[in-house]
């Protein structure tokens, strides 16, 4: 599968300009009361332990309102960061650090939080061969900085979208007339374009369709709402055949059993779509 953060950069500042002009729009009101030329100094706190995530969004942020902003970093991107411990300190122009502050933190708490929870799940299934992936139920717009978000929380990013890799649900293999059409399709597709790191996955309800899946020349199959003996018995019938990834019913309570069947993968929705925000907390320090 392609990188998908080579242009990370440019997606963190994309994502920042868009941001900004959301919030900003006409102007800061509530700012502009504050001196021009008035510099500040204010320090980033954690008053939660996790994992840190979206130092590049945050740092952005607040350098597209003041290229001479300093910021002092005291831990990276995956990092463990322990509760009411200092992240960051901040020097420069006091008006547009008040601007920066809030989508600066939005990113930040975000991605945080996200990175915090590919933690524990990938910590949770730590000692099997299954591997923790993400999903595609993202916030809209924000695809790039929460998968980011995922692998440095330890998990991996599955597909971006829908061009870099082919999966057929059920409603596809419907619309085809069936697994075994499904497959054939989705492979001459592939002949046909460059290929390379293409992702083709099948998704089966019942051992059945594993099996026509299998039989079809599908390597990667996505199991729906399996049972943990339904998991093991597709194990069994994949042997070395195909590659099995879990999904639904997948939360931290789980997500070990699952891993213990013997799947490869595991994909998880509730990375990117449940996600709750790193408690964190931006200062301005008085002198």
């Amino acid at each position: 599968m392609p990188d998908p953060f080579h242009a990370l950069e440019e997606a963190i500042t994309a994502d920042v300009d868009r941001a900004l002009a959301e919030d900003i729009g006409a102007g800061d009101l509530t700012a502009a009361l504050v001196p021009a030329d008035r510099p500040g100094e204010a320090r980033l706190m954690t008053r939660q332990s996790g994992v840190l995530c979206g130092t590049g969004w945050f740092s952005r942020t607040f350098e597209e309102l003041d290229p001479d902003v300093e910021i002092y970093w005291h831990h990276k991107d995956g990092d463990d960061i322990v509760a009411n411990s200092s992240v960051c300190e901040i020097e420069g122009n006091a008006r547009a650090m008040l601007t920066a502050e809030r989508t600066a933190m939005n990113f930040v708490q975000l991605l945080s939080g996200v990175a915090t929870k590919a933690r524990m799940y990938a910590r949770a299934v730590d000692g099997t061969r299954a591997k923790i992936y993400d999903t595609r139920k993202t916030l809209p717009g924000l695809r790039i900085a929460q998968k980011y978000a995922v692998k440095v929380g330890g998990a991996s990013p599955n597909r971006i979208g829908l061009y870099d890799g082919i999966l057929l649900k059920e409603n596809h293999l419907v619309a085809a007339g069936g697994v075994k059409p499904a497959v054939k399709a989705a492979l001459d597709a592939a002949k046909h374009q460059d290929s390379s790191g293409l992702m083709l996955q099948v998704e089966v309800e019942t051992l059945e369709q594993l099996r026509e899946a299998i039989d079809a020349g599908a390597r990667l199959i996505l199991l729906d709402n399996f049972d943990l003996a339904k998991m093991r018995e597709a194990v069994k019938i994949a042997g070395d055949r195909a590659e099995l990834e879990a999904s639904g019913g997948v939360n931290l309570k789980t997500v070990r059993a699952i891993a213990e069947t013997g799947v490869h993968r595991i994909s998880v929705g509730s990375l990117t779509k449940d996600v709750e925000a790193l408690d964190l907390s931006m200062r301005f320090i008085h002198h």
